[in-house]
Parts: C-alpha cells; structure tokens; sequence
C-alpha cells in the first residue's frame, strides 16, 4: 500500500497580505503526512514590474518574459515570497525547503516553441526528478517549489505552477496515493460568475465539453482543468479545486474525475 501525499498549488493571491499568508500556511501545516507546496506570484510580480518601469504584458491569460522580467520573476518567485512562505513554514514546524526547478536539477524545460506568440523565457516540462523529491520527502522535508525551471544548459525559465503541480503529481503517482488540490479565491468551479452558491461539485470530462460549449469555463480556467485531467488520467488519485478552504474540507471544492 502506497503512502499517502498531498501536493498543493497556491496562486499569488495569498501573498496581499500577511493574514491571508498566515491563514493558509496554519492550514497547510497542519496536513497529515506527507506534502508538497508549489506557488505562484505573478501579482507580486507584475507589481515589481510596474515599479521597475517594466510593463507586465499578459497573452491568453500567459506572462511573456522578456530578460527583464525574467529577472523580476526569479528574484520574486525564488528569493522573496519562495523563502517568506519557508521562514513561515519553520514557524509551524513544518520543516519546509525552498526550490525551485533548478535546484537539484528537480524540473528540466524546454523554452517554448514560437507559433502563434512569442513567449520568450517561458518553459514546456520535459523531465521531474521524482527520486530527488522522494528522498526529500522520506527525509522528512516539505518541498516548497516555485514556478521556475531551468533547461540544462544555464538558462532559467518561468513556467506554469499549476502545470508544475500536475507533472509534479503525476511524477510521483507511481510511488505515493496522490491528491493534488489547487487553491484559488474563489471555491471551485461556478457555474455563474460571482454566485458561490452555484458551485459545481464535481466535473467530468463529458461535462467539462458542455461547460467549455457554454462558456461556463473560459480562459484561464481551461488550462488549469486540462492538467487535472491530464494528472488523473496518469495516475493521480483525487484532484480538486476550491479555496484555501479545501485543506480543511474538501466539502466545499470542485472535484475532477475521469
């Protein structure tokens, strides 16, 4: 029987302000065994930006990275909020280590291919180092990750937490019972835009065609829930997606199935 593991993804919202930090961390902490944290940050991000005279320029809900703001995000994602969640972590007595995917070669990319945009320094996954990982996690280690990889020859690139979370999660399906759950503002999937009493509790891949066909799910929110198919459908065992909430009760989430 595998051993249990919980990889949670956590978007830049929660870094507004310290209550919010301090709320999600307190509830992350307190999950049973083993788990995994991987964050965002593009509001910090774009904030820094903006005060460095770089103007954040968003595609089809993407961040393109230009070498200035590839050096916004690295210091942003990496130094400041990747250690601030650590520090806090330590706190708690969750003995967490700050990553990125370049550290210990843990996530190789590829620098997207040009087509219809240019990204720039943005990553494609190639290859999890999943045994990196599990000794760290068999050494009592929670891995904090955030959303850079690197390609093997120098360059680092920005990539997509939620798509890290979902390769993360399918890497290590073979050796441990996945749930992967990704935290947002809002708890789940809403059939009506702003109603959280519209919640849609569960959502399968026949469903989501008939969501996508009435637009109930758009933008970005196609991408998020296209890698929590691609995750069950390589092993993970339970994805969900709702607020912070979720790692209280996953009562009140969106649940994906195959």
């Amino acid at each position: 029987m595998k051993n249990k593991l919980t990889i949670v993804k956590v978007g830049g919202f929660i870094f507004e302000d310290e209550y919010k930090i301090d709320s999600f961390l307190s509830n992350f902490s307190k999950i049973s065994g083993n788990k995994i944290l991987v964050h965002g940050g593009g509001k910090i991000a774009s904030n820094f930006s903006k005060k460095l005279g770089i103007v954040p320029l968003m595609l089809e809900g993407r961040r393109v990275t230009d070498e200035e703001t590839l050096d916004v995000v690295v210091m942003t994602y990496a130094g400041l909020l990747n250690k601030k969640l650590v520090s806090k972590l330590q706190k708690l007595s969750c003995n967490a280590i700050g990553l990125s995917g370049a550290d210990a070669n843990l996530i190789q990319a590829k620098k997207r291919n040009i087509e219809n945009v240019n990204y720039g320094y943005v990553g494609d996954i190639t290859h999890v180092e999943k045994k990196i990982l599990q000794k760290m996690i068999s050494s009592d280690l929670c891995p904090v990750i955030c959303s850079l990889t690197h390609d093997g020859n120098g360059q680092i690139l920005n990539t997509n937490a939620d798509t890290i979370a979902a390769e993360i999660s399918v890497a290590l399906a073979d050796m441990y019972d996945v749930s992967l759950k990704y935290c947002s503002e809002i708890p789940g999937v809403l059939e009506k835009l702003g109603n959280y009493d519209s919640l849609i509790k569960t959502i399968d891949s026949t469903s989501y065609k008939k969501l996508k066909q009435k637009n109930i799910i758009s933008d970005g929110m196609i991408p998020k829930l296209e890698n929590c198919f691609n995750a069950l459908k390589n092993g993970v065992d339970k994805v969900f997606v709702g607020s912070i909430d979720i790692l209280n009760s996953e009562e009140k989430s969106t649940q994906l199935k195959i």
